[in-house]
């Protein structure tokens, strides 16, 4: 194939791209741990101190990325399903378009990994389609 024909290809899709991210549409990933939050929240800035910086890096960061969302926001589409509670933070860990389940405020670091934990177990075992963690 004549390389101008690649480079336009390749262009195409960069536009796609970033028009899908300024559309706010987000790429498919199986699941998503949904962290409702709240400015004011005690509770939510201890969160951000004890588990925020490194959650990205855990097995749990890995498979279940942490996606935040003001507790007053419009849900967006692909999780408008969830039934939020006024209570913050509030923690929903949601696969393929359902909830699997959820953790109710922030009970410290070790709790809140033994809570996650046991709701990840409740995932589908992780393949290269559904949110394993890069090898």
């Amino acid at each position: 194939m004549p390389t101008s024909f690649l480079k336009l290809c390749n262009a195409i899709a960069g536009l796609v791209l970033l028009a899908a991210v300024g559309f706010g549409m987000r790429p498919a990933v199986a699941a998503e741990l949904i962290m409702f939050e709240d400015a004011g929240c005690v509770w939510c800035a201890r969160f951000n101190r004890d588990i925020a910086p490194v959650y990205p890096k855990t097995a749990e960061g890995q498979r279940a990325p942490l996606r935040r969302v003001g507790i007053n926001d419009k849900l967006p589409g692909d999780i408008a399903f969830i039934q939020v509670e006024r209570l913050t933070p509030l923690f929903v860990l949601v696969d393929q378009g359902r909830e699997v389940g959820r953790i109710r405020g922030y009970p410290g670091e070790d709790h809140f990994y033994g809570l996650l934990s046991g709701l990840i177990k409740k995932l589908p075992p992780p393949s290269p389609t559904n949110g394993a963690p890069p090898t």
